[in-house]
């Protein structure tokens, strides 16, 4: 078997000039989003989120992007599970999208807070009506003594609510509103491309950073 020592890629498929980006990230960030799907990147809107607890200590998971423009990067979860409860502590993450198949990858840090209860209704009313019911069945991030607890919820909230479950209260969005944006791009020898975004006041100063 190989090592994982020399397990290794030169990545060779583009470049990225601090030169030639736009004055703001988003443009960027949406076509290379746009790009990543026509690339066919498995889940291109699926993203890592990095939260901290109270002593600083991070987690982090996938979570899937369900909205992109100037206010900022939007995702839906259970308020009362762990990524929720940290950011009610601290409102402060980052999000990490890694396009494998197209050697990116966009880093964003900023501060979140959670979208407005419309937003939240008119997403969760665009759910499919089993992932609706799983939003009441899963207790999330709380330790449940098997499988049937989870199935027997389900059927339970099939039973109360039909096909047309209503939004829990304890469900809903976030949005995080970006204070730095990092677009990385594969290149060979690992002298990557960092074209790095930060915002000062109303204005995104751009930076070049060493790989």
């Amino acid at each position: 078997m190989n090592s994982i020592a020399q397990l290794r890629k030169n990545y060779t498929l583009g470049q990225l000039s601090e030169t030639e980006v736009p004055h703001q990230p988003l443009p960027l960030f949406q076509l290379w989003f746009d790009q990543a799907i026509k690339a066919e990147c498995p889940e291109p809107n699926s993203m890592t989120l990095a939260t901290a607890d109270q002593a600083g200590n991070p987690s982090a998971r996938i979570v899937l992007l369900k909205g992109a423009d100037e206010n900022g990067f939007t995702f839906f979860t259970n308020y009362e599970s762990q990524k929720g409860k940290e950011l009610a502590i601290r409102p402060q993450a980052a999000l990490l999208f890694h396009w494998h198949e197209l050697e990116r990858q966009v880093r964003i840090k900023g501060i979140v807070e959670k979208v407005d209860a419309t937003e939240s209704d008119q997403y969760f009313q665009s759910r499919p009506p089993a992932s609706r019911i799983g939003a009441w069945a899963s207790p999330q991030s709380s330790a449940i003594p098997n499988r049937e607890f989870l199935e027997a919820a389900e059927q339970r909230f099939k039973s109360e609510f039909g096909e047309n479950p209503p939004r829990p209260e304890h469900w809903g969005g976030y949005r995080l509103r970006p204070t730095e944006i990092e677009f990385w791009q594969g290149r060979p020898s690992r002298l990557h491309d960092r074209i790095h975004y930060q915002l000062k006041g109303d204005r995104w100063e751009i930076s070049r950073l060493a790989p």
